[in-house]
């Protein structure tokens, strides 16, 4: 089923502000542990929040029945939240949250600065050539 097409929030705010219910709720938690966890620059790109820091780091995008966090290098990240799933291009690794998905906060600020001290050593992950796993594979990265 085709995602509804919407105008894209004018700031992180209005995203934020955009939501309903439980997904509000989960989007400003989220939102909250990712600042204060590592110096970001938090913009609106491809409609969703998305977080900088020598290149992009990670993203939180609603959808209709869920939120996810999505990191570029998040393949890399596995031994720290074994439910990220592979897919797009780059390293990229997502967490699907639905309403009844627990996450530690602990968990999301580990995540985060793991994820920031990647691009630091690596740089922007968008500037490499993507690394090429099947969907399935959990093959580690160096690094």
């Amino acid at each position: 089923m085709p995602m509804k097409k919407s105008v894209p929030a004018e700031n992180p705010d209005a995203y934020i502000a955009s939501l309903a219910d439980w997904q509000r709720r989960c989007a400003q938690a989220l939102r909250s542990t990712v600042v204060s966890s590592a110096p970001l620059q938090e913009a609106i790109k491809w409609g969703h929040l998305v977080y900088f820091s020598k290149g992009p780091v990670l993203l939180i995008r609603a959808e209709e029945e869920r939120i996810l966090l999505g990191f570029w290098r998040g393949q890399r990240l596995w031994h720290i939240e074994p439910r990220l799933k592979p897919g797009g291009k780059y390293e990229m690794a997502t967490l699907h949250l639905v309403k009844e998905t627990s996450l530690e906060q602990a968990t999301v600020v580990r995540l985060v600065q793991e994820a920031v001290a990647l691009n630091e050593r690596h740089g922007d992950p968008t500037a490499v050539p993507a690394k090429i796993t099947s969907a399935g594979s959990r093959r580690p990265f160096p690094g």
